[in-house]
C-alpha cells in the first residue's frame, strides 16, 4: 500500500521509516493521503472516499493505527476504526539472563512488530547481563550488553513511543555473578547477595548507576523475588538469626535511598512479602491471609508492586490477589506469563486462559499496566518468536473494553507477524500430549525431557507408559508440517518444532520398547532398534541440532549456545553407546545390560506427576541421569 503522510510527523518520521522495513506500505507522491492528526480522545483509523486518517492520543498509539490502517485499508474500501486504550502500559518482558541474549537487529524486529500491536514498554531482565566497568565478572562470558547497545535499543524504542527500562536483581537470583571466586565478598548464600556490608551496598551503586544510564526511562525494578534462602549463609554465620522480613526490609530501604538519590522511579515484585504473610512464609498465592496493619505500614509505597502470577484460570483468583495488595497503598503492576519456559514450544493452552482470567481481572479492578514474561529457564530452548501470539494476545487486551474478539485476534496476529493463529497455536501440542490436563494446566513438558532422557536408563519410561506419546508426536509433526509457509518471513521458526516431533516420534516411546524386548529376551528386536532405529534417532537429532543452531544464531548472541550443544551432544553420544551396548549383548559380548535389569519406577508421585499425565522436569541435568552432574560441597 502506497502512503502519503501529511500533518506534524516530527516525532513519527523515523517511526515511520522504520516500519516500512516490514513492506507492508512505502511512501509515496502518488499514495493514499493519510492526515494524521494528535488528539485527546481515543485511537481513530479511516478510510474515505480514497483519503485516510490517523487521530491518536499517544505516540505509540499512532503505530498501531499505522498497522491497522494497511490492515484494513490495501482494498479501498472505506472502513472507521475507534479504540480506546484500557490497560495503558502493556508490553513484554525479556528474559535475557538465561543464555539467550538477543542480537541488536532480533530486539529491533521484535520492536517493530510491537509497535505495529501498539504496544508501549518492553522490559529488559537482566540478572548479570549488562556492563559494570568496576566488576570484570559481571556477566563474563554471558554476552552481556555494552552501554553503547543498550543506549541503541533504548534509541529504537523511544522512536516507536515504547519505554524501555531495565529489570535486575538486586538481592538474589545472581547465581551468575555469585559463582565466580574473586567475588566470593558478596556471597551470602548461592544465589543472594551478604546484605549490609559497604562492599554490597557500593555493588548496588554501581549496578543501579550503570543499568539506568543508558535508558531515558526513569523506571528501574529492581527485583528481590523468590529470596527464601537470604540471611541463611554468610550472613546467619555473621549476624546470628534475624526475620528475613527484617533483613530484607534493612536492604530494601538501602537500595531505594541509592535509587531515589538519582531521581529514579523503582517497582519490585511482590511475591516475597505475600509468602511473609502466610501461615508457614512461603506461600504466594494465598488468597485468604492478609497483610498485617504493621507490615503494610513498613513496606514503601513509593515502590510500583508487581504481582507475578502465571498459571492460574480463574478471575476470582485475580480479584483476591489484586485486592490483597491493596493495604500497601503502592502503585500495582501485573505481570503475566507466555510459557516458554522450560520448554521447546509454548504451553498456549494455559498461557492465553490464565491470561484472559488475569487482564480481565485487571480492567476491572483498574490495574493499568500489564507484562508478559517470557522467562528461559533452564537455558531457553525455546525464543520469543514463536510467542508472538501472546504478546498479541496481551495487546488486543488492552485495547478491548471486555471480552477478547478471537477473530480479530487472529486477523491481526496474521497482519503482523505474517503467520496464522492456527499455526502458533501447533506449539503448545509439543507438550499438550495424551493424558495432559485440560489446557496443560499443569505445565507438563514432556517434548524437553523425553529428547533429554537417556534410552538405557528410562527415567520417565514409567511416568509416559500407556500414553501414545509416537502417534502424537507424528501426528503433530505432519500438522506443523502442513501449515508452513514458505515465502513467509517467520515460516522459519518451525524448523526446530518439526524436526523435534519428528525426533521424538521416534525416541518418546523406545526406551520402553527396549525394557519390553529385553525383559522378554527378544534379541532381534534389541538387534533391530540398536542397528536401525538409534542411528535413526541420531540423524534426527544432528539435523534437529543443526535447524536449532541456525535459529539460535540468527535470533541470539552466540553466549548460552554452547550449553544446548552440549545437551545434543549428550543426546547424540548416549544414542551411540546405547547401539554398543545393544549388539555386545546380542552378540554374547556381554551377558546382561545392566541399565535394562533395573525396575522402572514412576519419576515422581507429586502434585504435577499425578500418574494421569506427563509431567514436569525443571532441570536438564535431571532429565539426563540420576547420577551426579556436579556436586557443591557448601552451596553458600
Amino acid at each position: 500500500m502506497k502512503l502519503r503522510f501529511e500533518g506534524d510527523l516530527t516525532n513519527l518520521a523515523a517511526g515511520i521509516s522504520a516500519l516500512a522495513q516490514e513492506n507492508w506500505f512505502s511512501e509515496a507522491k502518488d499514495g493514499v493521503l493519510v492526515r494524521v492528526e494528535q488528539s485527546t480522545g481515543n485511537l481513530e483509523v479511516g478510510l474515505e472516499q480514497g483519503q485516510a486518517y490517523i487521530r491518536y492520543g499517544h505516540k505509540h498509539q499512532f503505530y498501531r493505527g499505522l498497522g491497522l490502517l494497511v490492515q484494513h485499508g490495501s482494498g479501498g474500501q472505506s472502513f472507521h476504526i475507534e479504540e480506546k486504550q484500557h490497560i495503558h502500559t502493556v508490553g513484554p518482558m525479556f528474559d535475557l539472563s538465561r543464555n539467550a541474549v538477543l542480537t541488536l537487529d532480533s530486539f529491533k524486529y521484535l520492536l517493530r512488530k510491537m509497535a505495529l500491536m501498539g504496544m508501549n514498554s518492553v522490559m529488559l531482565y537482566m540478572e548479570d547481563t549488562y556492563e559494570i566497568k568496576a566488576e570484570p565478572y559481571f556477566g563474563y562470558m554471558r554476552g552481556r550488553y555494552s552501554e553503547a547497545e543498550l543506549r541503541e535499543i533504548d534509541d529504537y524504542a523511544d522512536q516507536f513511543g515504547i519505554e524501555a527500562f531495565p529489570s535486575i536483581q538486586t538481592l538474589a537470583h545472581l547465581e551468575e555473578f555469585l559463582k565466580w571466586e574473586p567475588v566470593r565478598e558478596y556471597k551470602d548464600t548461592k544465589g543472594a547477595l551478604l546484605v549490609g556490608t559497604e562492599k554490597t551496598n557500593q555493588l548496588m551503586e554501581n549496578m543501579i548507576e550503570a543499568v539506568s544510564a543508558p535508558f531515558r526511562s526513569r523506571k528501574v525494578h529492581i527485583g528481590m523475588d523468590e529470596a527464601e534462602e537470604l540471611g541463611r549463609g554468610k550472613y546467619l554465620d555473621k549476624n546470628g538469626y534475624v526475620e528475613r522480613f527484617e533483613i530484607m526490609m534493612s536492604h530494601l530501604d538501602k537500595v531505594l535511598e541509592i535509587v531515589r538519590r538519582r531521581g529514579l522511579k523503582p517497582m519490585m515484585w511482590s511475591d516475597m512479602f505475600l509468602k511473609f504473610t502466610s501461615a508457614d512464609g512461603t506461600e504466594h498465592f494465598d488468597t485468604e491471609s492478609q497483610f498485617s496493619e504493621s507490615m503494610a505500614n513498613r513496606i514503601p509505597s513509593d515502590v510500583d508492586m508487581v504481582y507475578w502470577d502465571y498459571n492460574h484460570m480463574e478471575e476470582e483468583h485475580y480479584d483476591k490477589l489484586i485486592a490483597k495488595h491493596r493495604p500497601l497503598n503502592c502503585n500495582l503492576v501485573f505481570a503475566g506469563g507466555v510459557w516458554v519456559f522450560n520448554t521447546f514450544g509454548v504451553n498456549y493452552g494455559m498461557s492465553l486462559n490464565a491470561t484472559d482470567s488475569a487482564l480481565k481481572a485487571c480492567k476491572r479492578a483498574g490495574v493499568g499496566e500489564a507484562y508478559a514474561t517470557l522467562w528461559g529457564d533452564d537455558g531457553m530452548e525455546s525464543n520469543p518468536y514463536i510467542a508472538l501470539l501472546g504478546l498479541q494476545f496481551y495487546a488486543e487486551h488492552a485495547y478491548a473494553e471486555g471480552e477478547l474478539d478471537q477473530a480479530k485476534l487472529a486477523e491481526r496476529v496474521k497482519f503482523c507477524t505474517g503467520i496464522e493463529m492456527d499455526a502458533y497455536m501447533l506449539m503448545k501440542d509439543l507438550d499438550e500430549t495424551p493424558g495432559a490436563e485440560p489446557n496443560n494446566e499443569k505445565q507438563s513438558n514432556p517434548c524437553k525431557f523425553l529428547l533429554y532422557q537417556d534410552v538405557l536408563l528410562g527415567l520417565f519410561d514409567k511416568q509416559i507408559e500407556g500414553l501414545e506419546m509416537s502417534a502424537h508426536y507424528a501426528k503433530v509433526e505432519q500438522a506443523i508440517r502442513s501449515s508452513r509457509v514458505p515465502e513467509a518471513e517467520l515460516d522459519y521458526i518451525f524448523d526446530v518444532p518439526e524436526k523435534l516431533c519428528g525426533v521424538l516420534k521416534l525416541k518418546s516411546e523406545i526406551g520402553i520398547e527396549l525394557k519390553r524386548a529385553y525383559d522378554a529376551g527378544d534379541k532381534e528386536t534389541l538387534q533391530r532398534i540398536a542397528v536401525d532405529v538409534l542411528p535413526a534417532i541420531a540423524e534426527g537429532v544432528k539435523e534437529l541440532r543443526a535447524a536449532h543452531r541456525s535459529q539460535w544464531l540468527r535470533m541470539f548472541k552466540p553466549f548460552g549456545w554452547e550449553v544446548i550443544d552440549i545437551r545434543y551432544g549428550g543426546v547424540i553420544n548416549r544414542l551411540d553407546t546405547a547401539s554398543m551396548r545393544l549388539i555386545d549383548y546380542v552378540e554374547g559380548r556381554i551377558g546382561q545390560i545392566e541399565e535394562l535389569e533395573q525396575e522402572r519406577l514412576v519419576y515422581s508421585t507429586t502434585n504435577r506427576f499425578n500418574n494421569k499425565g506427563a509431567g514436569w522436569c525443571s532441570f536438564y541435568y535431571r532429565m539426563a541421569s540420576p547420577n551426579v552432574f556436579f556436586h557443591v560441597m557448601n552451596p553458600f
